[in-house]
């Protein structure tokens, strides 16, 4: 074997291992990113602690999810718009979340702002309002008897 062929064949096996560790690096940073993404999904805290500040927000019925979220983290209530939109999708709130004005919190969680969201029956009569919402959505409907 000539030794130019040798030579060939060890920078071929050494580029190998190279790009290998390489994929292998690629592959585990995402992965932990995805991890840390997806940790935060559910453990997200709120933006501040104690009572925070407390914003006043007017969501639209043709606001989407993502739009809320962007919303949210102007006015500096969310870290973060793609994961508050995230977290609407995979709550259980999604279905109740109407539109209308609300008082919001920095020291809300994402879970609790939707919350605060959610237009109950006895709400909508105009007899109560939500924890940290004004409860108005600017729709009437009859109210519901138990």
């Amino acid at each position: 074997m000539k030794s130019g062929n040798v030579v060939l064949a060890v920078f071929g096996a050494i580029c190998r291992v190279v790009v290998a560790i390489l994929a292998i690096f690629v592959i585990y940073r995402g992965a932990m990113a995805c991890y840390d993404y997806g940790y935060r999904i559910f453990t997200e805290p709120a933006v501040s602690s104690g009572d925070g500040r407390t914003v006043t927000v007017a969501v639209t019925e043709s606001m989407s999810p993502s739009d809320i979220g962007k919303l949210f983290e102007s006015k500096g209530l969310v870290r973060d718009a793609r994961l508050f939109t995230l977290q609407y999708y995979l709550s259980e709130f999604k279905a109740d979340v109407k539109p209308g004005i609300f008082e919001l919190s920095t020291s809300m969680t994402a879970e609790e702002m939707m919350e605060a969201m959610t237009v109950t029956s006895e709400e909508e009569s105009g007899s109560g309002t939500n924890a940290g919402g004004t409860g108005t959505s600017g729709e009437g409907t009859e109210g519901v008897t138990e």
